[in-house]
């Protein structure tokens, strides 16, 4: 059976929105995929702003910026759909939507961009809501993409994503686990800011800069790499408490993204250490737009050397839209009303069949 799909993905970093149109087959209890289509959308000023600031809104402001998004999604994939001759060719709609609240502690999580909306706009299935029942059911609700890495990259050990948030998922025979490691590309890219940059091309301020050793130990020191997981991050982590201590040393923007790509590669090695000794010749996929950063992947290599563990980095397409096409696939399972979400990863009660249904045609 093959199912053509769009999934949509917001990440924390603001950089854009991530768009993928992919086919997907299950065949004799195998999924495979090809990717037909895939884009970013660069948000424009006002939508950074208003994103970035949806936290500080009243409820009733809040509301509406997830009605506006919802609309906003919905353009969004027509756009996609026009550029790429899609026509007629997609069956459903899977958003993961932007993460602003993420309280799992009080089972509560949220993310704008209305599934109704974009349901209305599209005329087409949406999925969306796709953390919420994890979390009901006293999960996580992060990391959400290892349903994904188990069934559609087999062979693979380890997957890395370096996303706005380092997350690592570990696959063992036995057993599936994952979680958030540290902020990542969000706190780089405030550090590049500084410079006017968006982000550090290839690691290259990093590269040029010195690690500051005293302040990489306070980082190490977070009490939030002491605790066990299952756990995950809220991105305030990044922005409130992690980028504010970069910058509390007064050091050159260089000399603190050199000393943070130092700490995400050191908490990359003891998250490893955390689920247990690597078999010799594991293999890692690290993908996300940190896999780009020459700079951070060599300090990731040099720090699993010592565990025997070989990194790959896929082609660039998977490396920058392995998310949106988890999210598609998500979307898929939710329709055909399989798993989506691994207790074993999240820490549920039990895997669940999560996901908002909207249906966007006439019947």
């Amino acid at each position: 059976m093959t199912y053509r799909a769009i999934g949509l993905m917001s990440g924390s970093s603001l950089d854009g929105l991530d768009l993928v149109f992919t086919e997907l087959t299950h065949t004799a209890g195998a999924w495979s995929f090809s990717i037909g289509a895939s884009a970013c959308y660069p948000y424009d000023d006002e939508w950074t702003e208003r994103l970035a600031g949806s936290t500080t809104l009243s409820a009733r402001d809040y509301l509406l910026l997830h009605a506006d998004y919802g609309h906003y999604l919905g353009a969004a994939v027509h756009r996609f759909i026009e550029e790429n001759g899609l026509h007629f060719k997609v069956g459903l709609v899977a958003s993961h939507g932007h993460t602003t609240y993420h309280l799992p502690g009080r089972r509560m999580t949220a993310q704008l961009g209305d599934g109704a909306a974009i349901a209305a706009v599209t005329g087409l299935p949406v999925i969306s809501d796709l953390r919420a029942l994890d979390v009901a059911f006293g999960g996580q609700g992060a990391p959400i993409v290892p349903i994904a890495e188990k069934l559609l990259f087999p062979g693979y050990s380890y997957f890395l994503n370096l996303g706005g948030i380092a997350n690592l998922s570990v696959n063992r025979p036995d057993t599936y686990t994952a979680f958030d490691v540290c902020p990542a590309n969000r706190v780089l890219n405030l550090i590049a800011g500084e410079k006017g940059l968006p982000y550090d091309d290839d690691g290259r301020m990093a590269a040029s800069g010195t690690p500051d050793g005293d302040l990489l130990r306070q980082l190490n020191a977070l009490p939030y790499y002491a605790q066990p997981f299952p756990k995950s991050l809220a991105n305030d982590f990044g922005t409130d408490t992690v980028y504010p201590l970069l910058r509390s040393t007064g050091r050159a923007a260089e000399d603190a993204a050199s000393t943070y790509v130092a700490h995400i590669a050191a908490q990359v090695a003891a998250a490893v250490d955390m689920t247990g000794t690597a078999a010799p010749g594991s293999q890692m996929l690290i993908t996300g737009g940190g896999a780009l950063n020459g700079a951070l992947i060599r300090a990731i290599e040099a720090a699993l050397e010592p565990h025997g563990i070989n990194v790959t980095i896929p082609g660039r397409e998977i490396i920058e839209y392995k998310e949106a096409l988890a999210m598609a696939l998500i979307g898929v399972l939710r329709w055909r009303q399989e798993s989506t979400v691994l207790s074993s990863v999240t820490g549920a009660q039990r895997d669940s069949i999560g996901g908002a249904v909207w249906i966007g045609q006439e019947a």
